[in-house]
C-alpha cells in the first residue's frame, strides 16, 4: 500500500509526499517480489534510474522469470545507456514470451537494424496480434523503425501509419478544449497582464527548455547539463501543477479555457515558490538546473513572472520534420494529437502562432536556438546559448554525448551520439504520404517558405 501510494504521489508531481510514503515502503517491505519491483518503479519515477535499478534487480533475484519485471529493468538499463544489459534482459523477456509485443519494441529501438530477420519477426507477430490495439502500435512502431533503418521508405511509412491507427483508437484527444485553452491563453496573458501585481520569486537557479516533442530539446538540455554547474531534473511536470493547485482548477478537462482565467489570478511569488518546493528533491544540489518538459512553453508568461530571474529556451524546428518526427514516435501517456497527420498539424499551428504571441510580447526574455542550425553547426550556438544563461563557457558543453548520467526521454539512444543532421529533412523520404499533414499546416497559416 506505501509502495502504490508513493507512485501516486510521484505520478501527480508531488515529490516530498511520495519520498515519505516511499521511505515507509522500504522500512516495511518484506521482500515480495511485486512490492520490490514497485520500488524500483518510484525510484526510477522519482529520477533517481541507479537506484531504480538496485530495486528492480531485488525483484528478479526472486523471480528472475517474471515478464514485467525484466522489461522494467530493460527500461530502466536503457535510461542508464547499458544497451548490452538492456538488449540481454529482453531476450530474456522473450524467452518467457516470444510475442510479447513491448519487448520486441524496446529491442527495435536498441540499435540500427542491419537485416530483417527481426522485421520477419515483427511481420509474422502482426499478422498474429488480431484487432490488439496496444499491441498492434508496439510491433507497428518498432517494424517501421527498423524498416527505416534499412531504407525500405514506403514499408516503413506503412507501419508508421498503422501503428498510429492503432494507437490513436485508444485515445480520447479533446481538440476543442485545446482550440479554446489556447485561445484563452493568447487573450489573457498580455503585456499589460505581465505590468500588473506583485513581484515573483528571486531565484536564478532554474532553467527552462520548451518546445515541441521531438525537435532538439533533450540535445539542447544536454548541451546545458554538461555544464558543472547545471543539474539534468528532466521532464518536471510541477509547474503546471503548481497553476492547477494554486488556482484551485477544478475543470473535469485537464485542458480547458478557464484554467487561463484561473491562472491569471495566482499570486507570483507564491508560484515560484511552490514550485521550486516541490521540485526541490528533484534538481540536485547544483546552482542551476534544467526543466525540459517540451508542453511548458505554453507557460511562459507565468514562468516569466513567478520567476523572472528564470531563464527559457526555445527550440525551433522544421515544421515538417517537427510533425513527422511526433508522428512516428510511440509516445507513453503524452502527444495525444500526435497519432493523426491533420490532428498533428491543427496542434503544431496552434503551438506555432501562440509562440509567435509570446515572442511579440516577450521576446528579449527568452532564447530561441535552431535545431537546424545546432546540429550542423555546434559550437557557435552551443557559446550563443551558455552566454544566454549568464554562464562562463566550459569545452564539456561540446562533448554532451559523453555525459553518463541518465537520459528518460525517446532520445535516450540518439542522445548517447554526436551532433548530427541525418534526421534534418527526413520529412522528405516521405513527401507524397504526408502531403494530408503539409496540406493542413498550410490551411492553419504555417507560411510555405518554412515547409520545405
Amino acid at each position: 500500500a506505501w509502495a502504490n501510494l508513493a507512485r501516486l504521489f510521484a505520478q501527480a508531481g508531488q515529490p516530498g509526499r511520495a519520498d515519505k510514503a516511499l521511505a515507509q515502503a522500504v522500512k516495511h517491505n518484506d521482500d515480495n517480489p511485486v512490492v520490490l519491483d514497485l520500488i524500483g518503479t518510484v525510484y526510477g519515477l522519482m529520477g533517481d534510474q541507479p537506484e531504480a535499478g538496485k530495486w528492480i534487480s531485488k525483484a528478479l533475484d526472486k523471480e528472475p522469470r517474471r515478464l514485467q519485471f525484466l522489461i522494467n529493468q530493460a527500461n530502466n538499463q536503457m535510461f542508464l545507456d547499458r544497451m548490452d544489459e538492456a538488449e540481454s534482459l529482453l531476450h530474456r523477456a522473450l524467452e518467457v514470451q516470444p510475442g510479447n509485443p513491448n519487448a520486441h519494441w524496446l529491442l527495435s529501438g536498441l540499435k540500427k537494424a542491419t537485416d530483417r530477420t527481426h522485421i520477419e519477426k515483427l511481420e509474422q507477430l502482426v499478422k498474429q496480434e488480431g484487432r490488439n490495439p496496444k499491441g498492434l502500435a508496439f510491433l507497428n512502431y518498432g517494424l517501421g523503425k527498423e524498416l527505416e533503418d534499412l531504407q525500405d521508405w514506403d514499408s516503413a511509412f506503412a507501419a508508421f501509419a498503422r501503428g498510429a491507427a492503432a494507437r490513436r483508437s485508444t485515445i480520447d484527444f479533446d481538440e476543442q478544449a485545446e482550440i479554446e485553452m489556447y485561445d484563452a491563453f493568447r487573450e489573457t496573458f498580455t503585456r499589460d497582464w505581465m505590468d500588473k501585481g506583485g513581484p515573483g520569486h528571486e531565484s536564478t537557479a532554474p532553467i527552462f527548455v520548451v518546445g515541441q516533442p521531438r525537435t532538439g530539446t533533450t540535445l539542447v538540455e544536454r548541451i546545458i547539463t554538461s555544464h558543472s554547474t547545471v543539474f539534468s531534473a528532466g521532464e518536471l511536470k510541477q509547474f503546471g501543477q503548481c497553476i492547477r493547485r494554486l488556482s484551485d482548477y477544478r475543470e473535469p478537462k485537464h485542458q480547458s479555457a478557464k484554467l487561463a482565467t484561473l491562472a491569471a489570478d495566482i499570486e507570483p511569488r507564491q508560484l515560484g515558490g511552490s514550485y521550486l518546493q516541490l521540485t526541490a528533491k528533484l534538481r540536485g544540489n547544483l546552482p542551476r538546473f534544467v526543466d525540459k518538459l517540451p508542453p511548458n512553453y505554453l507557460y511562459i508568461p507565468l514562468i516569466l513572472k513567478a520567476l523572472p530571474n528564470a531563464r527559457i529556451v526555445h527550440l525551433r524546428r522544421n515544421p515538417m520534420d517537427a510533425c513527422f518526427a511526433s508522428f512516428k514516435q510511440l509516445f507513453a501517456d503524452a502527444y495525444l494529437h500526435s497519432y493523426q497527420q491533420e490532428e498533428m498539424a491543427r496542434h503544431h499551428a496552434r503551438y506555432f502562432h501562440m509562440m509567435a504571441t509570446w515572442r511579440e510580447r516577450f521576446g528579449d526574455r527568452f532564447f530561441d536556438i535552431s535545431y537546424e542550425d545546432t546540429a550542423s553547426n555546434l559550437e557557435p550556438n552551443a557559446r550563443a546559448l551558455i552566454e544566454f544563461l549568464g554562464l562562463p563557457w566550459e569545452d564539456a558543453c561540446l562533448n554532451f554525448h559523453e555525459q553518463k548520467a541518465a537520459v528518460t526521454t525517446a532520445s535516450a539512444v540518439q542522445v548517447r551520439q554526436p551532433a548530427h543532421t541525418r534526421s534534418v529533412g527526413r520529412w522528405r523520404r516521405y513527401e507524397s504520404q504526408l502531403e494530408p499533414m503539409r496540406q493542413a499546416l498550410v490551411k492553419e497559416g504555417i507560411p510555405e517558405s518554412l515547409l520545405t
